[in-house]
């Protein structure tokens, strides 16, 4: 039996393991079993390894796509830009990472915007957001990521910093929310954006997927906004992992 699997933590809500089933079932491949491995600790993959030998490659998620860098023995040259993991392929004892978040995000953006290029406001900074910034820096769009913690950074601001100058909301057209926030079952939060400074020129990408309308979607959408959520971007995303395993 070929084994794939999930690892991170708080994984019942699972899209991989649905999406891969079904795509096994659909193509007729009975060898084939993708499951999920819930982890306390990063440190567990090892034990996932040794119980699980016939496992070819693992999909990564939150909160360890940059911890699992650790544990890895050669990353992708495009992943080793990028400072985050989301896809592991598994060649006997060796653990090689890429990411297959970037090339889900970039092509999916690229989808959506066309030939627009608008500045964009990139919300969080963990594993999602590095992806994001990337595909960014190579589709030539200029952001602004925003955190909840003050930074030095250059390129970086907080939500403090977006209430205090209203001219940054009204200068970035496009945001992209990279946190976790309004994600099933805690569905009405989102991320602290004064929508009364939306207009019909914002567009808004939410990596969250389930709910299909996230608060944040529903929010902006309501002030003129056109939104997308991140459902697009896991299937490009999952079957560049695939093609990665194979």
């Amino acid at each position: 039996m070929r084994k794939f699997g999930l690892i991170g933590f708080k994984l019942s809500h699972s899209f991989s393991k649905k999406y891969f089933s079904e795509k096994f079932e659909r193509e007729g491949m009975s060898d084939c079993q993708f499951d999920l491995y819930e982890l306390d600790e990063i440190e567990h993959l090892k034990d996932v390894l040794t119980q699980n030998k016939e496992l070819e490659g693992l999909s990564v998620t939150i909160p360890y796509k940059e911890k699992v860098i650790a544990l890895l023995d050669e990353l992708d040259s495009a992943c080793e830009k990028i400072g985050a993991v989301n896809c592991i392929k598994i060649e006997g004892d060796k653990l090689i990472g890429y990411n297959t978040d970037y090339i889900g995000f970039k092509n999916s953006l690229e989808n959506w915007l066309g030939e627009d290029r608008p500045k964009a406001l990139v919300l969080g900074t963990g594993g999602a957001s590095k992806a994001v910034n990337q595909a960014l820096r190579d589709l030539g769009i200029e952001y602004l990521i925003v955190s909840r913690t003050s930074s030095n950074v250059e390129g970086m601001i907080t939500y403090q910093d977006l209430k205090a100058d209203e001219n940054i909301l009204q200068s970035h057209h496009l945001i992209i929310n990279s946190t976790p926030l309004g994600t099933f079952p805690e569905t009405e939060v989102m991320p602290e954006i004064d929508v009364n400074l939306i207009t019909n020129q914002h567009k808004v990408y939410d990596l969250v997927y389930n709910p299909e309308k996230t608060f944040l979607m529903r929010s902006m959408e309501a002030r003129g906004a056109i939104v997308k959520n991140g459902l697009e971007m896991l299937h490009l995303q999952a079957e560049a992992a695939w093609k990665i395993w194979n």
